[in-house]
């Protein structure tokens, strides 16, 4: 499906817009998962000026969606209405400031972890092991192999709905487990992390270490947004869906993974619906298994068909 063209009325209302602007952008080569309809209209801005004059000049009738790497992601079918902004080019530089890390939003966590190790800064290095960039670790407080984003960050730039930049301290951000208490209309556009001096040696081996870890016991060369539900207080999603009989469901061409069950794959075919409908059903099964109510740690957006 397509939406009604919105672009020109944004651009008539910023003439000095410098980012990409464009109507009807499929999103599906975007996500890991490699599904979805398109945006209405996708904006990647130039900067972080550029982005804060676009949300000073966007309706606010219009809704704004961010989107990261598309690794924990799935876009509905029929799409995303409004604007969706993808920070790219602009926001993809790192800097190593004495035994700290300054990185835009739009950098893998995966290469903030091997500048901290090329600058011999220990405590990053769990960050090679969340697939995604900075700005959804700071969204979510991304974490793996015992570290979460809030363990390392010292601050983070933000640029709210109105256009309008904020700077928040960690204590500012609200962490919890998969979790950032900062407003919904925040775009983080910046964050620094604190490390601490280490040997390159040991935080290379240390990031292999997770690697390896990683390829044995994940579908991460599959179609896989990573991570589906978050593991309810006192147990592990992988192992409450296991016992209830999902390993190796399949909806159309969504599948549990038989390697881990807690990851969801398009096997080539999969909607998005049929990507959602087995999560959804997968929860049912553990609820009248267990008794537990997973929660969904997979970002869904966008509008069903």
């Amino acid at each position: 499906m397509s939406f009604s063209d919105i672009v020109g009325e944004l651009r008539a209302k910023m003439p000095d817009l410098r980012g990409r602007l464009l109507a009807n952008q499929t999103l599906k080569e975007l996500t890991y998962f490699r599904v979805g309809g398109p945006a209405q209209a996708f904006f990647m801005p130039d900067n972080e000026d550029d982005l804060a004059y676009f949300l000073t000049h966007c309706p606010a009738d219009i809704p704004v969606t961010v989107v990261g790497l598309g690794s924990n992601l799935i876009v509905r079918d029929g799409g995303v209405p409004g604007v969706v902004v993808r920070l790219g080019r602009g926001f993809n530089e790192i800097t190593v400031e004495g035994d700290r890390i300054r990185a835009g939003t739009g950098v893998p966590d995966v290469k903030v972890a091997r500048a901290a190790q090329e600058a011999g800064l220990a405590g990053l290095a769990f960050l090679r092991g969340i697939p995604g960039s900075v700005g959804g670790a700071l969204k979510m407080n991304g974490g793996a192999y015992g570290r979460e984003t809030r363990d390392a960050l010292l601050e983070t730039r933000a640029v709210d709905r109105s256009g309008k930049v904020h700077v928040l301290t960690n204590a500012d951000m609200g962490f919890r487990y998969r979790h950032s208490g900062a407003p919904d209309d925040f775009i983080f556009t910046q964050a620094t992390f604190q490390g601490a001096a280490g040997d390159p040696a040991a935080i290379s081996a240390e990031m292999e270490k997770i690697t390896t870890a990683r390829e044995r016991t994940q579908p991460i060369k599959s179609r896989t947004g990573g991570s589906t539900f978050k593991n309810p207080p006192g147990h592990k999603a992988w192992e409450l869906i296991d016992a209830a009989g999902c390993r190796g469901l399949t909806i159309g061409g969504a599948q549990v993974s038989d390697l881990h069950c807690n990851f969801l794959i398009n096997s080539g075919e999969a909607t998005a619906r049929d990507i959602e409908m087995l999560g959804e059903t997968v929860r049912e099964r553990v609820k009248a298994n267990s008794g537990v109510e997973l929660e969904w740690e997979i970002k869904r957006i966008g509008i069903t068909t």
